[in-house]
C-alpha cells in the first residue's frame, strides 16, 4: 500500500466530511445571505481542493503495481462518486428554488435543526469517518510495518559486520598460510638445489673413482 496514497485518502476523507457538515448547514440559512455567501465560497473552494486531491490519488494509483493499482482505484471511484454527491448538493443548495424548498421545509417542520442531515448525508459522513478510521488503521500498520523493517535492518547489519570480521580474520590467516607456503617453496627450491649439486659432486667422484680403476688396470696389464 502506497503511503502517499494513503496521505491523500486521509485528507480527502475530512474534508469530505467537512463539506458535508457545510452543506447541511448552509441550505438552512433562509435569512442570512452574507453569512450564506461567505459559507458557499468555502464549499467551493473547498470541492476545489477536493478534485486536486482526487487527481493527486489517481495519479500515485496509476504509479503503482498492478495489483496495488487495482484496488486503489476501486477506492478512488468510490471517492469520486462521493465528491459527485457533493458537487450536487452544493448545485441544490445554490440554486435559485434552494431557499425557497428550505424555507417550506422548515415551516412543515417548525423546528429548525441545526444538526439535522439527510439518510444519505448521513451514510455519506459515516463513510468518511469509516474511511478515516480505516485509513488511520493502515497508518498504524504501516509504521508497526517500518518498526519491524528497521529492527531487522539492524539485525541484518550486526550479522553482516560478524561477517565481515568472521571474513578479515579468514584472510589474515589465508595471508600467513600463503606466507608460509612462500617460505616452504624456498626451503624445497634451496633443498632441490642442494640435491642437484650433490648430485653432481657423487656424479664427479664416482666418474673419477671409475677413471682411477681404469688407469690402474691399464698400468697393471701393460707394465
Amino acid at each position: 500500500m502506497s503511503d502517499v496514497f494513503e496521505g491523500y485518502e486521509r485528507q480527502y476523507c475530512e474534508l469530505s466530511a467537512n463539506l458535508s457538515r457545510k452543506c447541511n448547514s448552509t441550505a438552512l440559512l433562509t435569512d442570512q445571505a452574507e453569512q450564506k455567501q461567505q459559507k458557499l465560497s468555502e464549499i467551493k473552494a473547498g470541492l476545489d481542493d477536493a478534485d486536486v486531491l482526487i487527481r493527486k490519488m489517481d495519479l500515485e494509483a496509476r504509479s503503482l503495481q498492478p495489483s496495488v493499482k487495482a484496488v486503489l482505484l476501486a477506492k478512488l471511484r468510490e471517492y469520486k462518486s462521493d465528491l459527485n454527491q457533493l458537487k450536487k448538493e452544493f448545485k441544490r443548495i445554490t440554486s435559485p428554488t434552494a431557499s425557497q424548498a428550505a424555507r417550506e421545509e422548515l415551516l412543515e417542520s417548525g423546528v429548525v435543526d441545526l444538526h439535522s442531515v439527510s439518510a444519505d448525508q448521513r451514510e455519506r459522513m459515516a463513510m468518511s469517518v469509516e474511511r478515516l478510521n480505516e485509513s488511520s488503521e493502515r497508518i498504524m500498520q504501516s509504521r508497526r510495518t517500518i518498526f519491524e523493517t528497521e529492527e531487522l535492518g539492524v539485525s541484518i547489519l550486526q550479522d553482516l559486520h560478524q561477517q565481515r570480521e568472521t571474513l578479515l580474520h579468514s584472510h589474515n590467516k589465508l595471508h600467513g598460510v600463503d606466507d608460509a607456503i612462500d617460505k616452504s617453496k624456498k626451503v624445497l627450491t634451496a633443498m632441490s638445489r642442494r640435491m642437484t649439486k650433490h648430485k653432481w659432486i657423487i656424479g664427479s667422484v664416482i666418474g673419477a673413482l671409475i677413471l682411477a680403476v681404469i688407469l690402474i688396470l691399464y698400468f697393471k696389464l701393460f707394465h
